[in-house]
């Protein structure tokens, strides 16, 4: 299950909406080992398209040498999609390379009837999809 603040949830879907009709992606990192995300970071999707998102290599060598000087790891990984549902595509799948990381999906395509946004959590281990119960919570 993933455990997240209602003010990170809101920094989510915030950058979703300001990148559409491009997907959006960063991080929350958190403390090494607690699996708690504490600290927002958008980053760029350098692919700059509405069906793919990829992260700048530089910036994420950078983002990852200050995690590291932090003792920080990648908690949550987290991308938009604009026009499907929010669920990991074979493509995203294929990318994921952080086993202990949840994989956060915010759809800004009201493919449900549920409203204007999706906001759904997975696993993804070995390719394998496994979606996760989100708990919001207003601090930890």
């Amino acid at each position: 299950m993933l455990t997240i603040t209602q003010a990170l949830v809101d920094q989510i879907v915030a950058h979703a909406r300001q990148d559409h009709p491009d997907e959006a992606c960063g991080v929350i990192a958190g403390p090494e080992g607690t699996g708690r995300p504490e600290r927002f970071i958008p980053m760029l999707n350098a692919a700059m398209s509405p069906t793919f998102y990829e992260f700048d290599s530089g910036d994420l060598l950078k983002l990852y040498r200050e995690m590291d000087d932090r003792d920080e790891e990648p908690v949550v990984v987290y991308h938009s999609h604009t026009s499907t549902e929010g669920y990991p595509s074979r493509t995203d799948v294929s990318l994921a390379g952080e086993p202990n990381a949840h994989y956060v999906l915010v759809s800004t395509a009201d493919t449900d009837g549920l409203g204007d946004f999706q906001f759904r959590s997975f696993r993804i281990v070995d390719s394998v999809v496994t979606e996760e119960e989100v708990m919001v919570v207003e601090a930890y």
